[in-house]
């Protein structure tokens, strides 16, 4: 799930994604990038943005967080929340008392925290997904018994008693994922079969006590896909036993035969869904990110493919013990007590200011973006993110004059700045890299990036010219 001290897998991050080309025969006119540091395959790389393409009004669908809230709810401070248009949180105590949660006779300290982190996500406009699992203490710092050992249901069903009794009383309404990551031992040390069983019985009381719970599920730490047995079985009890979740969720962490994708593995489970006779219409990626894949660039491919699938995204949380509860997983740290950015918050607040519709994008084999035209502003925006490569990057930008007002006398103004990594240091703000007068010609214009560190991510800004 998150915990570095117990790293189930030592993964190494693939470099190249699927090769989807980007091509296209315009008037341009480039803009050059300084150089900076970092090795990385070299890779010439394209996307293409189409800002007559409407896909709608931005969600911010990558903008959610495992954990990352103090234990009383308290911090970090609203505005960094609010910048970066904070849409999820997940959480149920993990390591609080470690040994704690049910199992450990420590449930109430987990309870509370949970209750806390709930109630400053609403506070703050978000959604809370609950982890049941935690709350019992089978969070990677114990060697819990699990619900169903030996046959016997009865402390596990205690458990949902005291569980459900608390919600209620409390009159809140989290998400409910079942249980985290059931695929590997580390948080289901037990047999599919075993944890099928218990998917059901779960599933049957919150259908019967709190009928309005979206359920989330099944959380694992692989990708779906029609090669992965723990999938199929799972969708076919599930299509069987009518026990099918209102959310469909896994994870994208490290490196794997699936490449890592979360717009290909929701392609995948839509597809499996589909064979099964199954329908689902929310999908969630509850954890991506490796910790190595925690800077701009890597952060700015992800919320490119989650923006690409449509499904929602919540950063993964690499830090233990109280840390864990703090920082907002890592896009936060602390100097002398004090709440400072990191590169990657500075490059959530460039996404959440995205507004208007989103445009299309045509990734690269490496790179990708995510972009907006607003009409009413008469500004567009992308996002560009590579998985792991450097080189010169080209951003065809089509579709410029869809946007009212943005291409006046045949030119645009485009803003590249920089998002640095300051190898995970303090940022305070996005570095100005170049500001210039495009040419348009049939609606088109092209940005070219020499994008020398693959921890950095860029953006590009399109505004009506100068004095117009």
């Amino acid at each position: 799930m998150r915990h570095p001290h117990t790293f189930r897998r030592k993964r190494r991050l693939r470099r190249l994604g699927s090769a989807l080309a980007a091509t296209l025969a315009a008037a341009t006119a480039a803009l050059l990038v300084p150089a900076g540091s970092g090795s990385a395959q070299t890779l010439d790389d394209s996307v293409t943005v189409d800002f007559a393409t409407d896909l709608g009004a931005p969600q911010h669908r990558a903008s959610g967080i495992l954990y990352g809230i103090t234990e009383d709810g308290a911090n970090p401070p609203d505005e960094f929340f609010t910048g970066i248009d904070f849409r999820f949180e997940r959480a149920g105590g993990a390591q609080l008392g470690s040994p704690g949660g049910w199992v450990a006779g420590d449930y109430q300290r987990r309870w509370d925290s949970t209750l806390a982190q709930y109630q400053r996500t609403v506070d703050l406009g978000g959604t809370f997904q609950m982890l049941p699992h935690d709350l019992w203490g089978a969070d990677g710092t114990t060697s819990p018994r699990f619900p169903g050992d030996d046959g016997d249901w009865s402390d596990y069903d205690a458990f949902l008693d005291q569980l459900i009794s608390d919600i209620r009383a409390a009159g809140i309404t989290p998400q409910w994922d079942i249980w985290n990551e059931p695929d590997i031992t580390q948080f289901w040390n037990r047999s599919q079969e075993q944890y099928l069983e218990m998917w059901d019985r779960t599933y049957a009381r919150i259908r019967e006590e709190l009928p309005d719970t979206v359920i989330v599920g099944p959380s694992t730490a692989g990708e779906p896909a029609p090669d992965n047995a723990w999938w199929t079985t799972f969708l076919d009890h599930v299509a069987e036993a009518g026990t099918v979740p209102d959310i469909i969720s896994w994870h994208e962490i490290g490196g794997s035969p699936h490449n890592q994708d979360p717009a290909a593995s929701k392609a995948a489970v839509q597809q499996m869904l589909s064979d099964r006779g199954l329908t689902v219409d929310d999908y969630s990626v509850n954890e991506y990110a490796w910790p190595e894949q925690q800077n701009p660039g890597n952060s700015g491919w992800f919320i490119s493919r989650l923006e690409h699938g449509d499904v929602d995204g919540l950063r993964a949380n690499w830090a233990s013990g109280n840390a864990l509860h703090d920082n907002m997983a890592g896009l936060l740290t602390q100097v002398d007590g004090v709440y400072q950015p990191l590169g990657d918050w500075q490059l959530y607040r460039f996404y959440a200011g995205m507004t208007g519709t989103r445009a299309e994008v045509t990734p690269g084999a490496d790179l990708d973006g995510y972009a907006t035209g607003d009409d009413a502003a008469s500004r567009a925006a992308v996002l560009l993110g590579t998985k792991g490569s450097t080189g010169t990057m080209t951003v065809d930008l089509t579709g410029l004059d869809a946007v009212t007002g943005l291409v006046q006398d045949g030119t645009v103004r485009a803003v590249v700045e920089r998002v640095p990594w300051n190898n995970g240091g303090v940022v305070t703000g996005l570095q100005p890299v170049a500001d210039e007068q495009l040419t348009v010609e049939g609606g088109a214009a092209t940005v070219t990036i020499p994008w020398t560190d693959y921890h950095d991510a860029y953006t590009v800004t399109l505004l009506p010219p100068e004095g117009s």
